[in-house]
């Protein structure tokens, strides 16, 4: 069963992140994603490569990722929140 720190880690090797947190139990996971690669980008092209990172991983060990996607410029500028 995969861990949400692989799953972090596929990610990461898969594109360039800024700040990534992630949660699950193994087969369902929630992700925070924060990538330059995300400007100009809508909510579905911002997903798909998240998807494209994983690769085969998303059909054979990933069942289930929901994602809240933010370009560095967004995060930082979320009360409360820094990168």
């Amino acid at each position: 069963m995969v861990t949400p720190e692989q799953v972090k880690t596929y990610i990461e090797q898969g594109m360039p992140c800024e700040h990534i947190e992630l949660a699950g139990d193994g087969q369902h996971f929630q992700a925070l994603i924060v990538s330059a690669e995300f400007r100009g980008r809508n909510r579905v092209q911002r997903h798909q490569r998240v998807y494209q990172a994983l690769g085969e991983r998303m059909r054979e060990e990933v069942h289930a990722l929901s994602m809240q996607t933010f370009t560095p410029e967004e995060w930082s500028a979320r009360p409360g929140e820094t990168a």
